[in-house]
């Protein structure tokens, strides 16, 4: 523990002298609250108490790290027993470096000061786990007094020495006979605190330590049930790798609860990174935040490391062991610098390179994974054109022709149209394919980006946006004297819609089961939306709006006069009736489309069918 605690707590520490003369400035050391302390640590800097045992695993390893620096051949051993009585209570035993008074006073009691800043910060990371000099003092989480008993290695004459800690701030120190640690190391006791017993049970214990130190390289045991088990799966040697994929799925659904549709070797031998990223057997929102297993030096960091990945990479889950990455003040999650930002970018480059392979050497594995996890691939693609390149064959688009990749489209269509929202491509997918206009639906997440894209590695390919006037130039136009001798009809359909900012057109296309077809584009749409605004604005904000009017092109029912029922609604003479039918055309053409209805589609459409059921019964009584 590392807090600036003396044997009086009470008593302010004051500069040596009774006065100080006058003008002169005399220097206070703050005094720490431990239970305030404590109480911060457990509700704000932790999110859990079971990260005391982490800290007791840590100051054993490193003890133990620190005396093998010295002493190669000195034994490496960390021992927990939890005691089941009445009183709730833990030891952790190691065979580290141990400490004398003087450490004793100068580690354990100071908040802040570590023993792995003599040599420098960035060596120390190199050999330890912890950094900060918070040791111990997270085990008050769980406690209400520690005990420690420890004996150097360092100076092996030195007597052993006792560190007893409570929480309410005070410590004593006393040096003990020889036999009290005949060997060197430290003995940690715990007794707990109320209402924390849970945590100092046994069968707590064993499942907090192998969940922290499964991976650490010395011999820990918690009584006799071993907490190790070395060498990691994905460093294990297997007779063949199907057995070696069966062994990771078998860990994956250990540790995540699923059966990988694959796994994924991380090794950046740079960062001292080692592990593997298992793919996810179904889809999931890029937005769902991602919970990757971090060790640092074979000790568990976190389970949730969510930047650890390019963004991209959203349909994996890793674990993995780093000696590189640092920690954040909880050793709980992983501090952003250049060496995330760097690791980041070489694991997101061995993601790469396994779809890579994929593609070139198993493309029945490669059109599984793209079945659950092409919105994936696609947002890399977006930035990446050689893999966009390596892609075309493979990612699936909904077109005209059905579900189909860029490079079968495009071998298809000289031109590869698009559209931008799924609500346009609804509106023209089956005029377009009947005409033999090649249209892919950009409307999806990435998908406009990837067409766009699509020249810079295709050379030659002609990609363009589809609107509605690139779909009325390719209906057919009515004979001029029919569509003149239609001119009343039409007069009376334009009247019924202008209202609603949508002309009426007159053509002739195919599918003729089709009576008529909603077209407009987005500034169309701009332009309704800025109309109905002002029309419901005050006078000043009418006035603002009125100057934003534009120039935009309106919405278009097109007819289709070779649709049968087209043909005996442009025969009525009764106005009001062809009224009634234009709108029931137009509320048909924006169902057809699946469009979100305003409020005004709605009423036109309810209006319309009270009409019709009108004529209709009004028809059979007159008849």
């Amino acid at each position: 523990m590392d807090s600036q605690i003396s044997q009086s707590p009470q008593t302010p520490r004051q500069s040596s002298g009774s006065l100080a003369p006058q003008g002169v400035q005399t220097p206070h050391t703050f005094q720490v609250d431990l239970r305030g302390l404590v109480d911060l640590l457990s509700h704000h800097l932790y999110s859990s108490p079971k990260v005391y045992l982490r800290e007791l695993l840590q100051n054993a390893v490193d003890a133990i790290t620190a005396r093998r620096a010295e002493q190669p051949d000195a034994p490496a051993r960390v021992r927990l027993y939890a005691d089941c009585g009445p009183d709730s209570a833990l030891r952790v035993e190691d065979t580290g470096v141990g400490l004398t008074e003087a450490d004793v006073h100068s580690l354990l009691a100071t908040i802040g000061r570590s023993s792995k800043r003599a040599d420098g910060l960035q060596e120390a990371r190199s050999d330890f786990l912890g950094q900060f000099g918070i040791g111990l003092l997270a085990c008050f989480v769980v406690a209400d007094r520690i005990r420690v008993v420890s004996r150097s290695a360092r100076t092996p004459d030195a007597p052993p020495v006792e560190w007893t800690a409570s929480d309410d701030g005070s410590y004593t120190v006393r040096t003990l006979p020889d036999e009290a640690r005949p060997e060197p190391g430290t003995t940690v006791h715990l007794s707990a605190r109320a209402g924390a017993a849970e945590w100092l049970a046994g069968k707590r214990v064993l499942e907090l330590a192998r969940d922290f130190g499964s991976l650490l390289p010395y011999d820990v045991r918690v009584g006799d049930e071993a907490v190790t088990d070395l060498p990691a799966p994905w460093d294990r040697a297997y007779p063949s790798p199907a057995a070696r994929r069966v062994a990771l799925a078998r860990h994956c659904h250990e540790l995540f609860g699923f059966t990988p549709l694959d796994s994924i070797d991380l090794d950046v031998p740079l960062a001292g990174i080692r592990g593997v990223a298992h793919v996810l057997p179904s889809a999931i929102s890029p937005a769902q935040r991602a919970g990757h297993r971090v060790h640092l030096k074979g000790m568990l960091l976190t389970e949730r490391a969510e930047q650890l990945l390019p963004d991209w990479a959203f349909f994996v889950r890793c674990v993995l062991d780093t000696d590189s990455l640092r920690p954040t003040a909880s050793r709980e999650s992983l501090y952003e610098d250049e060496t995330l930002a760097a690791v980041r970018d070489a694991l997101g480059e061995r993601i790469r390179s396994w779809l890579t392979q994929l593609a070139t050497g198993d493309p029945e594995r490669l059109s599984a994974f793209l079945a659950v996890h092409h919105l994936g691939v696609k947002s890399l693609a977006r930035h990446d054109h050689e893999m966009l390149r390596t892609m075309l064959p493979w990612l699936p688009f909904e077109t005209t022709d059905g579900r189909l990749s860029l490079e079968e489209f495009a071998q298809r269509h000289p031109v590869v149209h698009f559209t931008r929202t799924v609500e346009e491509f609804r509106q023209v997918a089956p005029i377009a394919a009947a005409q033999g206009i090649g249209v892919v639906n950009g409307g999806y997440t990435y998908d406009s980006e990837l067409v766009e894209a699509l020249p810079s590695v295709r050379p030659g390919t002609a990609v363009a946006e589809l609107d509605a006037d690139t779909v009325t130039a390719h209906l057919d136009a009515v004979d001029p004297a029919e569509e003149l001798a239609l001119s009343g009809f039409l007069a009376a359909a334009r009247a019924k819609l202008d209202p609603l900012g949508c002309d009426v057109v007159l053509r002739a296309f195919h599918p003729l089961s089709v009576p008529a077809l909603h077209l407009d584009d987005r500034e169309a749409r701009h332009e309704q939306a800025r109309a109905e605004a002002e029309e419901q604005a005050d006078e000043l904000w009418a006035g603002i709006l009125g100057s934003l009017r534009g120039s935009a092109p309106r919405a278009r029912l097109v007819l289709n006069h070779l649709n049968p029922l087209v043909r005996r609604i442009s025969s009525l003479r009764d106005p009001e009736l062809i009224g009634t039918a234009t709108e029931s055309l137009y509320g048909q053409a924006l169902l057809m489309a699946q469009r979100p209805l305003r409020p005004a589609d709605s009423a036109l459409l309810n209006r319309a069918f009270i009409g019709l059921l009108e004529w209709a019964t009004h028809g059979e009584d007159g008849h």
